[in-house]
């Protein structure tokens, strides 16, 4: 009857009666060996390749972001600062509406109290 373990397993060296070691075999002078290592490093290459590809990339679309976004409140920036010289011209203007109106009535009265003196003044005295 022949054991259910592989050969070169720990199960049949139990089953064969071994130590239950192992052995590697070398690979330092068999060309498969030396053709899977060299695939096994050119996936690892490439693999590595398009991880740097991606970050690259990723890095470059946030520096883009960074860089609209950084537009963009300048943007706002200038557009904040427009509105608050419109607010202050629109302010200033109304004071000087303000001033005006003042001045305008300050001259309506006096030209009233001037009026008023000068009818006093042409009426007939009593005596």
């Amino acid at each position: 009857m022949r054991p259910l373990a592989r050969s070169g397993s720990r199960a049949s060296a139990r089953v064969e009666g071994g130590t239950g070691e192992v052995r590697a075999r070398s690979g330092a002078n068999d060309p498969a060996f030396a053709k899977r290592q060299a695939t096994r490093q050119a996936v690892s290459l490439a693999r590595d390749a398009r991880t740097a590809e991606r970050n690259a990339s990723r890095l470059a679309g946030v520096a883009r972001e960074a860089d609209e976004k950084a537009a963009r409140d300048a943007a706002e920036q200038a557009a904040r600062d427009a509105a608050a010289e419109a607010e202050e011209a629109a302010r200033a203007a109304e004071v000087a509406r303000q001033a005006a109106d003042d001045v305008a009535l300050e001259a309506q009265r006096k030209a009233a109290r001037d009026a008023r003196y000068a009818a006093r003044k042409a009426r007939p005295r009593k005596r």
